[in-house]
C-alpha cells in the first residue's frame, strides 16, 4: 500500500517513515504543503497522513481543494491542534479520520487498517460518471450498455477508476497493475497500447470522455477534462 506523510517535523517524518516501511507500506514523504499538493494531484496513492500546520500551504487548505477536485483518496489527519473546533473543522474538509499528537504508532496502525477495511467494504461497486464496474460479477457498463473487456484491460479500467481524478504514471501503472518491479525495459509500448483499446470500448462516441492523457505525466480517469 502506498502511503503519502506530509510532516514537516523532520524527526516525525523520519518516524513515521521508517515505521511504517517496517510495515512494508511503500512510503513517500512530503514536508511543504506546496510539494505535498502537488504529490497528491499527481501521483496516486493509498492513504495520505496529514500535518495541518505547513508551511506553504495550510493542512486544511489542501484538503478543501483535494476534495473539491473529486480526489477521495482516505485522509487521516495527524495534528497537535486538538481543539473540538479543531476536529471538527478537520472532519468537515474532507478528513476520514483524526490522530491527535502524540500517540502510539501501535494506534496509528490500528486506524490505517480500520481506513482500509472501510474502503474495501464500501466499494463493491465503483462509478464515474454514467461508468460503472462491479467488483464481484466484474461486469463494466456505460450508460447501461455492456462493455466487454479482457482481464488485464478490466484491472487497468479498476485501476484508474479507484484513482479518480488522480493522475497516475506509467511508472506506477507497470508497477501496481502489470506487477512488474524488475523489468530493464519501460512497458510504456504495451500500457500505451492497452489505454488505446480502453479508449475505444469506453469513450467512442461518447460525448464525455473520461479517460484523459496528461502530456509528459500519465492518465487520468474523471468526467469532463482534466
Amino acid at each position: 500500500m502506498k502511503v503519502l506523510v506530509v510532516e514537516d517535523e523532520q524527526k516525525v517524518a523520519n518516524a513515521l517513515q521508517e515505521g511504517l516501511e517496517g510495515e512494508r507500506y511503500d512510503v513517500v514523504v512530503e514536508r511543504t504543503g506546496e510539494d505535498a499538493f502537488f504529490r497528491m494531484t499527481t501521483e496516486a496513492f493509498d492513504l495520505i497522513l496529514l500535518d495541518l500546520g505547513l508551511p506553504g500551504r495550510d493542512g486544511l487548505q489542501i484538503l478543501t481543494t483535494l476534495r473539491s477536485k473529486g480526489i477521495k483518496t482516505p485522509v487521516l489527519v495527524l495534528t497537535a491542534r486538538d481543539t473540538l473546533q479543531d476536529r471538527v473543522a478537520g472532519l468537515d474538509s474532507g478528513a476520514d479520520d483524526y490522530l491527535i499528537k502524540p500517540f502510539a504508532f501501535a494506534e496509528l496502525l490500528a486506524r490505517i487498517r480500520a481506513l482500509m477495511r472501510r474502503g474495501a467494504s464500501e466499494t463493491p461497486r465503483l462509478g464515474v460518471g454514467d461508468l460503472t464496474m462491479d467488483l464481484i460479477t466484474r461486469k463494466v457498463t456505460r450508460g447501461g450498455q455492456p462493455v466487454e473487456l479482457t482481464v488485464r484491460e478490466f484491472e487497468l479500467l479498476e485501476y484508474l477508476m479507484r484513482y479518480e481524478g488522480q493522475v497516475v504514471s506509467r511508472e506506477t501503472l507497470t508497477r501496481d497493475v502489470w506487477k512488474e518491479t524488475a523489468r530493464t525495459t519501460p512497458l510504456d509500448n504495451v500500457i500505451d497500447v492497452h489505454i488505446a483499446r480502453l479508449r475505444r470500448k469506453v469513450d467512442v462516441d461518447r460525448p464525455v470522455k473520461l479517460i484523459h492523457t496528461v502530456r509528459g505525466v500519465g492518465f487520468m480517469l474523471r468526467e469532463g477534462e482534466p
